[in-house]
């Protein structure tokens, strides 16, 4: 049985291929590329993906994912539709939707946003009732440096609180739209807010959301 995140993956593939290597992203400074390198490096290349979480480590980071960049884009389309190497914890069935579900589901907008006259897909329930969950368990270290409280709200009435403080702004949306307003996509995502209005104005200044 297809997971959602294999889903995502071979529609993230898809998107890049067509695309092309040098299509825009709404990942600042990256072109399909460097995105689909990034994907690589991550499942591939351990020692260096952890750059993205260790700063010490992010000048090798970057050095391997520009060498990732180099190779023949179709080679790293294919290493992406294929997936991690045999022995990656990301072959677990557990492990890959618990760690790329949102990752790839992200990426995949970040390709099809960037693009002129992009329309929101409508997610079948199952995959939107994923994605929340996983925004839930995720909401307050996404949110943590959200200048004012910030709640997520989708349209069954579930709430999520991703930041505690006041003034509180909530966000309101499908759940992709808010997976991609907390991990940074705000001006992307279509999601309605409410509150005072310096508040939102606040909150939509902030570059702070996300990992």
């Amino acid at each position: 049985m297809s997971t959602h995140a294999k889903r995502e993956r071979l529609l993230l593939a898809d998107l890049l291929e067509a695309a092309g290597p040098d299509a825009p992203t709404l990942c600042e400074g990256w072109r399909t590329r460097d995105l689909a390198a990034h994907v690589v490096v991550r499942e591939r290349r351990p020692d260096a993906a952890a750059g993205s979480l260790v700063p010490a480590l992010k000048e090798r980071q970057d050095r391997v994912q520009a060498e990732f960049a180099d190779k023949p884009y179709e080679e790293l389309i294919q290493l992406i539709r294929t997936g991690p190497p045999r022995f990656s914890p990301f072959t677990i069935k557990q492990v890959d939707e618990g760690a790329n579900v949102v990752e790839f589901y992200v990426h995949a907008e970040d390709v099809r946003r960037a693009q002129p006259e992009w329309s929101a897909r409508e997610l079948d329930p199952v995959f939107a009732d994923a994605l929340w969950s996983r925004l839930e368990r995720m909401a307050r270290l996404l949110g943590r440096k959200a200048p004012v409280g910030l709640v997520l709200r989708r349209p069954n009435g579930q709430t999520a609180v991703a930041h505690r403080g006041t003034p509180v702004v909530t966000a309101s949306g499908e759940p992709g739209e808010l997976v991609m307003y907390l991990y940074g996509r705000q001006a992307a995502a279509k999601v309605a807010l409410e509150g005072e209005p310096d508040a939102i104005e606040r909150l939509r200044e902030t570059k702070q959301l996300g990992i």
